[in-house]
């Protein structure tokens, strides 16, 4: 009899235990568990929000139709470059940095189809280096054999004028100094849109 009565406590405690497994992981997957979940993939909640949200626009301290704001930048072979001077000229405005991947896919672009295409054409190409000492970009260069002008804006004073965060990020900017297209991050088609419109705002 005292068996029996054993054998009974022994499946009552484990069928204690069982619910509370089953408990403990229900409560686990409830909203509040689901955050724990998400991260330990090395995704936070508030990532996962932001990217559905295109994070990279709220970033963005300037819209199309504002005036550019004004700077100068070093460049890499130790000139000044005033962007105020510039005015006549539409002007490609360019962040990026030598780590970024989508950058460079941007960057090998650069050459053929916008600085050979608008060549004699009252138009500038600005890239401006986000945040990287002169040493960095110059092992770059070496690197890809990239020639043609680079701003310095290791200290991002000229980038914090602009944005926020995130590259590549292009600025477009009319004869008169006002913004009329920007894209950020890299896509074929977007960089096409973006020649189309540097075509468009020369023909005005």
């Amino acid at each position: 009899m005292a068996t029996r009565t054993k054998k009974r406590s022994n499946n009552t405690l484990w069928l204690l235990l069982v619910l509370l497994v089953v408990v403990g992981a229900l409560v686990y997957l409830l909203p509040d568990g689901g955050e724990k979940s998400t991260a330990a993939e090395g995704v936070t909640t508030e990532t996962a929000a932001a990217t559905e949200e295109e994070m990279p626009v709220e970033a963005t301290r300037v819209q199309v139709g504002d005036m550019a704001p004004d700077f100068t930048v070093e460049m890499f072979d130790g000139s000044r470059t005033t962007l105020s001077s510039l005015r006549g000229k539409v002007v490609l405005l360019n962040f990026w940095a030598t780590w970024c991947p989508p950058c460079r896919k941007e960057l090998k672009r650069v050459q053929h189809d916008v600085i050979d295409r608008f060549a004699g054409r009252d138009f500038v190409f600005l890239p401006v280096s986000r945040g990287e000492e002169r040493s960095a970009v110059e092992a770059f260069r070496r690197k890809t054999g990239y020639t043609f002008a680079m701003g310095l804006d290791p200290d991002q004073q000229v980038y914090d004028l602009y944005a926020e965060n995130y590259i590549p990020r292009n600025f477009l900017i009319d004869r008169d100094g006002r913004i009329v297209a920007l894209s950020v991050g890299y896509e074929e088609q977007e960089f096409d849109a973006l020649l189309a419109k540097i075509e468009q705002t020369l023909g005005n």
